[in-house]
């Protein structure tokens, strides 16, 4: 049976871990309330831009631009989209798990390199056999706008250059608090869209041309598309660190309910016991 003394500084242990959880819990829904703000007004712009590419793409056809030339995937460039930092759940582990399967699958048939946004990309593929372009593991959540429209012509310009065949980009994106949804989007080359329907039966006449409507909007769509799963990975990380450290806050709560019921039944015991003790000496000096 444990000392009472043991008792009360664990008891102490946990609530102090009690109030850094809650301390983080209130941090991260600082951030997933900003960052959700962020997604959730952009979703429109993001999830009707890839239709009208498409829409363009299959217009013009893959001859028009080289971000259209659809190619046998003999090289495949990923980008894998996780955290820096832990205590978010299932987050890194679940994409990891899925990026790792996948890539698995393109090694089969084409030379396949990386590029890792997060530290815990990095510390995990670290141990696989993918050759890593380049790594991003200091700062990923303060990454602007230029730094992620670089990364994104990076990628182009592999592309372009034939250094690569197809790009494709791992990530959570923000599906819910309770639970985020694992993709892997082709980003690169962009896709036409499907061949049925009156709205693409009929092409447009191009002002102020095919070429330079071409030049001026795919790359823009690369360079949001990219924007978009950054962002909708920053809101997914947050939301599942904020309902990780709930939870974490609410186990400690019941293992400190649980430790108090038990510290109280080992004093009632104690006093028992001496309240026993005494009686059992009164007695014994009576007769």
């Amino acid at each position: 049976m444990p000392a009472l003394i043991d008792l009360r500084r664990r008891i102490k242990s946990v609530r102090n871990t009690q109030q850094i959880t809650q301390a983080m819990k209130t941090v991260s829904t600082a951030k997933f309330k900003k960052t959700q703000r962020l997604v959730l007004e952009s979703r429109p712009w993001w999830h009707t831009y890839p239709e009208f590419a498409g829409r363009l793409a299959r217009w013009l056809g893959p001859q028009a631009h080289p971000l259209l030339e659809q190619r046998e995937e003999k090289r495949v460039h990923g980008v894998v989209l996780t955290s820096d930092k832990g205590l978010c759940g299932a987050f890194n582990s679940n994409l990891l798990a899925a990026a790792h399967k996948f890539f698995d699958d393109k090694a089969l048939t084409a030379d396949v390199r990386l590029t890792l946004i997060g530290k815990k990309a990095v510390s995990y593929f670290r141990r696989q056999p993918f050759p890593v372009e380049r790594t991003v593991s200091e700062k990923v959540d303060k990454l602007t706008i230029p730094d992620l429209r670089e990364m994104a012509r990076g990628l182009m310009r592999r592309f372009v250059f034939y250094r690569t065949d197809a790009v494709y980009v791992a990530y959570n994106e923000f599906k819910s608090i309770l639970a985020p949804r694992v993709m892997i989007l082709k980003l690169l080359p962009v896709a036409p869209a499907d061949g049925a329907g009156d709205a693409l039966a009929w092409p447009p006449d191009w002002e102020p041309g095919a070429e330079a409507l071409l030049k001026a909007l795919l790359p823009l769509f690369v360079e949001h598309q990219f924007f978009h799963c950054y962002f909708e990975s920053s809101a997914a990380e947050q939301a599942a660190r904020m309902m990780a450290m709930d939870n974490a806050t609410q186990n400690a709560e019941d293992l400190i309910g649980r430790l108090v019921l038990y510290l109280n039944k080992i004093r009632q015991a104690s006093i028992t016991k001496e309240l026993l003790e005494i009686m059992t000496a009164v007695e014994a000096l009576a007769k």
